[in-house]
């Protein structure tokens, strides 16, 4: 925003509060030309003493800047009774986030298959030899 809207709009909110701004030099407005001084706050005073200084302690500037450990709070807030999502929404959410290159993709998991087991006995295999091979 360029100096002369600001000054605009403040001539239009004075103009709107008080009536009409008194005419002449305005504080802020001198021109793009005018420029400040610094305020000298004593003759040839100088800068380097210690006069107003406050002196810092070494341990409380350490305490100040040492990094603080947010863990509990962090884990105390990400454990707190949230809402869990379903494990089937979970798992969608993982395999869209997944790259979709095959080296991306986690190697899938077969079933293990439960040995077969028989459902004759030792006594049905003899009665079977008896019958159709004859021996005794």
């Amino acid at each position: 925003m360029s100096a002369s809207l600001l000054r605009r709009g403040l001539e239009l909110l004075e103009a709107r509060g008080r009536g009409k701004a008194p005419p002449g030099p305005q504080a802020g407005s001198g021109g793009p030309r005018t420029r400040r001084r610094k305020a000298v706050k004593g003759p040839g005073r100088s800068k380097a003493t210690i006069k107003g200084r406050v002196v810092k302690s070494a341990i409380e500037e350490y305490h100040k800047k040492k990094a603080v450990s947010h863990l509990r709070e962090n884990l105390q807030y990400m454990t707190s009774g949230r809402c869990v999502a379903d494990k089937a929404v979970t798992q969608q959410i993982l395999t869209q986030n997944r790259g979709r290159k095959s080296k991306d993709r986690p190697p899938e998991k077969k079933a293990k298959k439960k040995p077969e087991g028989t459902v004759f006995t030792e006594e049905d295999f003899r009665k079977f030899e008896r019958e159709y091979f004859g021996t005794l």
